[in-house]
């Protein structure tokens, strides 16, 4: 079986790690908050690690899943990092939804070092990291690709080779801005049925077999319902990944109107206090 290092188990990525370390693959596992890596470790079985550079040791595929760009870059190119301490031939995947720009730096000074880089940014929430059932979206070598996927079909279902580095980055932002559409279409749908004096339930039911029916309005909008805000997604990582996507789409003179104003409503979502709470919180600014 195949060495994996795990380096960040939030709430993502510990459930994905835990996938590996059930289908018997030995998971060594780094996360800066190490109180989590005990419970990760009567749970699947992953062996805790102090360091970086203890986990990624001997490691023959080395899985990254932080929060944000910054998170990547310091975790492969600090001190102490994956490139100072993986093995020379490695196939080191990023899962973080980062940026592609850094995907293909990496990617290029991966292979200056003998290590082979991939992105491979994800979606499908807390529930399809849980039930091992994410869409799996990647950038890198195709050689590379065919070796990890048996790895893939332990934490997802929905999983395709996009093209080179950054691709996969690509992919993502073109699926947050299609979910950054849907979000804000079932929470205004929400308030409006709400001041109309439907049953939103009932509503719900109504309109999701139809034209209007998408993941988010299935999935998402009866925990709003439940008063369920908690993060499957964080808000602040929903607006780092939608700066993330303006700045890409600036290089190109583009401009995603949609998105600029669902950002927006989440930069007053942050400047509430709110976070630390999941995507669907987005009810909170028509509730102000």
């Amino acid at each position: 079986m195949k060495q994996i290092a795990w380096i960040g188990t939030g709430v993502m990525g510990g459930q994905q790690a835990g996938h590996l370390a059930k289908k018997g693959y030995p998971v060594k596992a780094y996360n800066r908050s190490a109180d989590k890596l005990e419970a990760l470790k009567e749970e699947f079985g992953l062996v805790p690690c102090e360091t970086i550079a203890q986990a990624v040791e001997g490691a023959d595929v080395v899985f990254v899943m932080v929060g944000y760009p910054k998170d990547v870059e310091e975790v492969f190119l600090g001190e102490g990092g994956i490139f100072e301490n993986a093995k020379e031939g490695a196939l080191l995947i990023d899962m973080t939804t980062s940026s592609p720009s850094l995907a293909q730096r990496l990617y290029e000074e991966g292979k200056k070092k003998g290590l082979r880089v991939m992105d491979a940014p994800v979606s499908g929430g807390d529930s399809g990291a849980r039930n091992g059932t994410l869409s799996i979206m990647v950038g890198g070598d195709e050689k590379d690709f065919e070796e990890a996927l048996p790895l893939f079909e332990c934490m997802g279902k929905n999983i395709v080779h996009m093209g080179p580095a950054g691709f996969g980055q690509h992919t993502k932002a073109a699926n947050q801005i299609a979910v950054a559409g849907a979000t804000a279409a079932y929470t205004e749908a929400l308030v409006y049925a709400q001041k109309a004096g439907l049953e939103p339930e009932k509503m719900l039911t109504a309109i999701g077999a139809g034209a209007a029916g998408s993941w988010q309005l299935s999935n998402m909008a009866p925990r709003v319902l439940k008063g369920d805000l908690a993060p499957g997604f964080f808000v602040k990582h929903f607006i780092k990944d939608m700066k993330i996507i303006e700045e890409e789409a600036g290089k190109w003179g583009v401009e995603l109107s949609m998105l600029d104003s669902v950002l927006k409503m989440y930069e007053e979502m942050s400047r509430m206090g709110l976070d630390n709470d999941g995507t669907q919180a987005l009810i909170k600014y028509y509730q102000k």
